[in-house]
């Protein structure tokens, strides 16, 4: 499949459609593909989905949970747009429901999502860990999750004084989060779902 080699502008890239389902995340101009990742990553992705929300509901919050339908426009710098599209994004209801008229993008003047997640493949996990960690701190974002089957951990990043100060935990180690102080997954939980 051929991918387009000249840099698209932010405003090109939201109308860009190569006739497939394939998504994209535009970096520095430039389309990369989303992989669809394995059925893991994929039951992972659920899980923490439905246990976002359960506890987004167990909270009473006006907080919904987005599995990879909103996209973040990225600081990164350069002359050339950026836009990531995590695997799982929390955002008020209130700026979702924003959303509803126009592209789903968190712009770079608006409030930040409250929590992203990835999970890491193969193909992401240097993106994973370096850019979207700098991108991500440079956006406010509170709290950035990095689920790693690879490596089994789960890695916290909560953003303090414009920095991500990481917490690791692995195996049976309870997952500790600012943004949801009464959930305590373990690692093992995460990694081990099936759908």
């Amino acid at each position: 499949m051929t991918i387009i080699t000249d840099r698209l502008t932010f405003a090109e890239y939201l109308k860009y459609a190569d006739g497939t389902d394939r998504r994209y995340e535009l970096v520095n101009g430039e389309l990369i593909p989303m992989s669809l990742g394995t059925g893991q990553h994929g039951a992972i992705v659920k899980f923490i989905e439905r246990m976002l929300e359960t506890e987004i509901a167990n909270l009473d919050r006006d907080w919904v949970v987005l599995p990879g339908l909103v996209g973040v426009r990225s600081p990164k710098g350069g002359r050339w747009d950026t836009c990531r599209i995590p695997d799982v994004m929390v955002l008020p209801l209130e700026q979702w429901r924003a959303l509803q008229t126009r592209e789903a993008v968190v712009e770079l003047n608006e409030a930040p999502p409250l929590l992203v997640v990835e999970v890491v493949s193969e193909s992401t996990k240097t993106v994973d860990y370096r850019a979207k960690r700098t991108e991500y701190s440079v956006l406010d974002i509170p709290e950035y999750w990095i689920v790693d089957p690879l490596l089994e951990k789960v890695t916290v990043f909560t953003l303090m004084e414009g920095w991500y100060e990481p917490i690791e935990f692995q195996g049976v180690d309870l997952i500790q989060s600012a943004t949801f102080p009464n959930l305590h997954p373990s690692v093992e939980q995460i990694l081990r779902q099936q759908i």
